[in-house]
């Protein structure tokens, strides 16, 4: 079985073993739309795992999260939503881990207001996870999202997510390494 590892940062994924196929897409939507559609055309993965950091919207949540839900927070509400994309979809998970549902747009959330905002569509928000999961969907490629809680998508959050992403590498590691992947 062929997985094809998706990370935005390189450093969110400095701790997967070395022989895992991996891509670092760089930050947001449309880079991870991109590149993991570039990769998955050809290299024709059996999987998508995506690994990386989220700001938790809800109180409470800490560690590595399997995403059984996933919503793209920044297009819903818009009055021109219906009937253009897909907006959101639900993922299989595996039981091994702690889920949770993630909300994905393409700015740093790092405000009380926005964060309260958007925790009526998810606990846990990021900049790629909706991106990795329309590809998957598009080219009938199963998706797993695994988010470590990096922060609390507040005024707070640029400031703790950047001494928060080694640790949380290696949270992410285990995590991989938990699930048989």
């Amino acid at each position: 079985m062929t997985t094809l590892f998706v990370s935005a940062t390189a450093e969110e994924a400095a701790y997967l073993p070395q022989d895992k196929q991996i891509i670092v897409t760089g930050i947001g939507l449309v880079a991870a739309a991109t590149a993991v559609m570039e990769a998955a055309i050809t290299t024709r993965p059996d999987r998508i795992v995506n690994i990386g950091t989220a700001g938790a919207l809800a109180d409470g949540h800490s560690g590595v999260f399997e995403i059984s839900h996933v919503v793209q927070h920044d297009f819903a509400g818009t009055g021109m939503d219906e009937g253009f994309a897909q907006k959101e979809f639900d993922l299989p998970v595996g039981g091994n881990l702690p889920t949770a549902r993630l909300a994905s747009g393409d700015h740093f959330v790092s405000s009380t207001a926005e964060r309260n905002r958007i925790v009526k569509l998810a606990e846990l928000v990021d900049m790629e996870g909706f991106a990795v999961a329309w590809v998957g969907e598009r080219l009938g490629i199963p998706v797993t999202l695994l988010k470590q809680v990096s922060d609390q998508a507040d005024e707070a959050a640029a400031a703790k997510w950047a001494g928060a992403v080694e640790p949380g590498a290696v949270q992410l590691a285990k995590a991989v390494e938990k699930l048989g992947l």
